[in-house]
C-alpha cells in the first residue's frame, strides 16, 4: 500500500487543478499555507512536492538558549517522554519496547555485517561517493572548524566505547547502560507528525552523528490510537536511526516509517533507500553506514541545533533517545502540540 501511495503522490496534477486540489488537502488536514516559503500552489506539481514543502526562514525560530538543551526536531504532537528504565522505553503509558531491539542488538556481528553488505550491494550508486559528495557540500569540513565545533559545544572527540566499533557493528544501545556516568540518565521523547504537519526534521541539539542504521520492517500506522494498541510498534516498523554523541554523551534521532510513509530522506545520505519493493533485509535486520570518514577529527558529521537533517513524504514519528544530567527536566506535556525549534527540556543549574 505504501509503495502504491508513493506512486500516487508522484502523479503530476494538471496545472489548472493544482490550486483547488491542494487547497482542499490543506483545508482537510489543517496545513498553514501562510508559512510556506513558496505560497503559490501552482508550483507544486504533485502531492509529494507539497508534502515536502519548505517553510519561510522565520517561520520556526530556534530556541538557542544554552539551557534549552534539546529542541523539538519537528512539528507534531508529543506522544510520550520520560526516562529509560531497565533498557525499556515506553511507547505510550503501559506499553514498552526494548532499547536493544529498537537500535539493533546483533548477537552475531558477522551476520550483521553480511546483512549490511547485501543491502549496500542492492542499492544503486556507491554509498561512499554519494554520501561523501553530498555531505561535503552541506558542511565545509576543515580541521579548524571541527576543532571549534568540538570545543565550543563541549563534545568529546570519540564515542567508540559508547556506540561500539563500526567494524563489528556493535549496537549503540548495547553499551549505553554501562557508560552512563553517575549523574546522568537516559531520556526519550516521541513526537508524532500528522499529515498536515511540516514534514521535515531538524537537529535537536549541537551534536555529531557517527552512523546511520536502516532497519527493515513493516509500515503500520503510527497514529496515537495505533500506538496505544500495538505492542512494539516502533520496533516492528521500518526506521532510520542516526546515532552519535553530544556534550552529555549519547544522542540519537530515529525516523520511524508508517503507512504511506516508507520514504525517509536524510539530506547528507543520498544512498539511503527506504520502502523498497524487493527488500534486501529481513525484518529485524539492519544495514549500517559510518559517517566517520567525513571528519577524521570528529569521527562523524557535526550538526547544529535546528539544522535541517531530512524528512518524510507524509506524517510519521520521530523518536529521540539521549543521555543527559539528572537535572534535565522536560518542559512539555503528553498530547501537547509542538513546533520544530521549541524547547523540549532544560538542564537546571546546580
Amino acid at each position: 500500500m505504501s509503495r502504491l501511495f508513493g506512486s500516487f503522490n508522484e502523479i503530476e496534477i494538471p496545472y489548472s487543478l493544482r490550486k483547488p486540489l491542494l487547497h482542499l488537502y490543506a483545508w482537510i488536514f489543517g496545513c498553514n499555507l501562510s508559512e510556506m516559503k513558496d505560497p503559490d500552489l501552482s508550483h507544486y506539481p504533485n502531492l509529494a512536492k507539497f508534502f515536502y514543502r519548505e517553510l519561510r526562514d522565520d517561520a520556526r525560530p530556534i530556541d538557542m538558549r544554552e539551557e534549552a538543551a534539546v529542541v523539538s526536531p519537528s512539528d507534531g504532537k508529543i506522544l510520550h517522554f520520560g526516562v529509560v528504565e531497565q533498557r525499556e522505553v515506553e511507547q505510550v503509558k503501559g506499553l514498552t519496547y526494548s532499547l536493544d531491539a529498537f537500535f539493533g542488538k546483533a548477537d552475531d556481528p558477522a551476520q550483521a555485517i553480511k546483512a549490511a553488505s547485501q543491502a549496500i550491494e542492492s542499492e544503486p550508486g556507491t554509498i561512499g561517493e554519494d554520501t561523501l559528495a553530498d555531505a561535503t557540500q552541506s558542511h565545509a569540513h576543515n580541521a579548524a572548524a571541527d576543532d571549534d565545533f568540538a570545543v565550543v559545544n563541549g563534545i568529546p572527540y570519540t564515542l567508540d566505547t559508547m556506540i561500539g566499533s563500526a567494524d563489528a557493528l556493535k549496537p549503540a544501545a548495547q553499551s549505553l547502560g554501562s557508560h552512563l556516568r553517575d549523574h546522568e540518565r537516559l531520556y526519550f521523547c516521541v513526537i508524532y507528525l500528522a499529515p498536515g504537519d511540516y514534514h521535515r526534521f531538524h537537529s535537536p541539539a549541537n551534536w555529531i552523528v557517527e552512523a546511520r542504521r536502516h532497519f527493515a520492517g513493516e509500515l503500520y500506522s503510527v497514529s496515537p490510537y495505533i500506538a496505544r494498541t500495538i505492542q512494539n510498534l516502533f520496533v516492528l516498523n521500518e526506521r532510520v536511526a542516526l546515532l552519535g554523541r553530544w556534550k552529555h554523551g549519547f544522542m540519537s534521532m530515529t525516523a520511524v516509517g508508517a503507512t504511506n510513509v516508507g520514504s525517509v530522506v536524510v539530506n547528507f545520505d543520498k544512498s539511503l533507500r527506504t520502502n523498497l519493493k524487493e527488500k534486501a533485509l529481513l525484518p529485524g535486520e539492519f544495514s549500517q553506514l559510518s559517517y566517520k570518514m567525513l571528519s577524521p577529527k570528529l569521527a562523524g558529521l557535526p550538526l547544529k541545533k535546528g539544522q535541517e537533517v531530512g524528512g518524510f513524504r507524509l506524517g510519521s514519528t520521530i523518536v529521540l533517545v539521549f543521555s543527559a544530567p539528572q537535572s534535565f527536566k522536560f518542559c512539555v506535556e503528553p498530547e501537547q502540540t509542538v513546533r520544530m525549534g521549541e524547547s523540549l527540556g532544560f538542564i537546571e543549574s546546580a
